[in-house]
């Protein structure tokens, strides 16, 4: 396969399906790492000795060290060949998920799971990777479908976590997933081609420049926040999920916490309609429907403590459908608002918003388990619903669509 060390007035006229299929297929493995052990926590903290509250800072290390990792390491994209950061990162992704799996201690894991988050960093090196090699005609057919992988990767990874883990142990997933990250590596240095660097700005020039455009565009600020609020409430909910559906009145493995996650693939397929919507009636007002779905998702969960148990299951199932639709809805969103505003910086722009992202999905987790332990399942729901609720006011505040791509004066 040819490289495409080469200037944009000579553009890829092709992308074979095959190279397609491997971006998108690698973007889905590498994040579905970050995801595996929340469907596992229930039996994974019975073995090793943990309570419910150490065993928490599990997901939240893995998210906060995703969010180092697109801060620190995701703008190292622009300096140097894409390809072999990819190939460093998935060799590092491959020995933590292998650390966790043979984890003598909790100490350990805690350790080898911010080491998942910091190299699973990955996918957001593919996703740029995909927009470099597709022609600019198909640009966003292509990251699009390559978007799709990695957000079947967030939800699948779920029920596969579940199922390995009741039929073979927790250990079992984590090395099966470093095998399978071993073989994606491989894949991804035959076929992925060299990349040329675009920048020869410092690699501390590169970190600063990510606060330059934090100050220059409030739409930045405002769509990062908001996503952030909107990721705390998802990880409220699917990093104590596992722990709420063990205990009483469900008494459910962590088969079924991961058969959550077809539920939550519902919505995420439904997701890529958003992007017509804000075609037709602006990202803006598009971020405020996905929102508001997420907040009315998480506040009828409320109704739990007054329901028999089976009907409290499917009102869990009917409003994971629907906050993972509205969640996905809102980051499409607030995608296409973020690359409108400076399209020589759209990576660096990216990094920012998931970076924001992320910290809200490791500050989610934790808050959802001290919740969990202090208030039970109705604490977690509020919190998700309070923090969804922001971002929808926040939006609100905001409805002017062209405040969100205007920078600061």
């Amino acid at each position: 396969m040819p490289s495409i060390h080469q200037t944009h007035t000579s553009a890829p006229t092709s992308l074979p399906r095959a190279l397609l299929f491997l971006l998108a297929l690698a973007a889905g493995l590498s994040v579905a790492s970050i995801y595996y052990g929340q469907p596992m926590l229930g039996i994974l903290g019975a073995e090793i000795r943990a309570d419910g509250r150490t065993i928490g800072w599990l997901p939240t290390l893995t998210q906060l060290g995703y969010a180092f990792g697109i801060l620190l390491l995701a703008p190292l994209g622009d300096r140097y060949d894409r390809k072999r950061i990819i190939l460093l990162k998935a060799a590092g992704l491959s020995a933590a998920l292998l650390a966790s799996g043979l984890a003598p201690s909790i100490g350990v894991l805690l350790a080898a799971s911010f080491a998942v988050g910091l190299t699973a960093t990955l996918a957001q090196d593919i996703v740029p990777a995909a927009a470099t090699l597709a022609p600019p005609a198909h640009r966003g057919k292509i990251v699009g479908t390559v978007m799709t992988g990695l957000l079947l990767g967030i939800l699948l990874s779920r029920v596969v976590s579940g199922f390995v883990a009741e039929q073979f142990g927790w250990r079992a997933m984590f090395c099966a997933a470093a095998v399978a990250i071993v073989a994606l590596g491989a894949a991804l240095a035959r076929g992925l081609p060299n990349f040329a660097p675009t920048t020869r700005l410092p690699y501390s020039a590169l970190l600063g420049s990510l606060l330059a455009l934090w100050r220059q565009y409030p739409g930045l600020r405002r769509a990062a926040v908001a996503q952030g609020l909107l990721a705390l409430s998802f990880s409220a909910f699917w990093s104590t999920l596992a722990v709420m559906l063990h205990g009483a009145p469900f008494h459910l493995g962590a088969g079924a916490a991961g058969a959550f996650g077809l539920a939550g693939a519902a919505g995420a397929l439904a997701a890529p309609l958003a992007g017509r919507l804000a075609d037709r009636r602006g990202p803006a007002s598009v971020t405020l429907l996905g929102a508001g779905l997420t907040v009315l998702s998480f506040a009828v969960m409320g109704l739990m403590p007054w329901l028999p148990p089976h009907t409290a299951l499917w009102l869990v199932v009917a409003s994971t459908i629907g906050f993972d639709l509205g969640i996905q809805i809102a980051l499409i969103a607030h995608q296409t608002i973020v690359y409108s505003l400076d399209p020589a910086a759209r990576s660096r722009l990216n990094a920012v918003l998931m970076t924001c992202m992320f910290i809200g999905m490791a500050s989610g987790g934790a808050l959802g388990s001290l919740a969990l332990a202090g208030w039970g399942w109705t604490g977690v729901t509020a919190i998700a619903t309070a923090a969804a609720a922001g971002a929808f006011l926040l939006r609100l505040g905001a409805r002017a669509p062209r405040a969100a791509a205007q920078p600061a004066a």
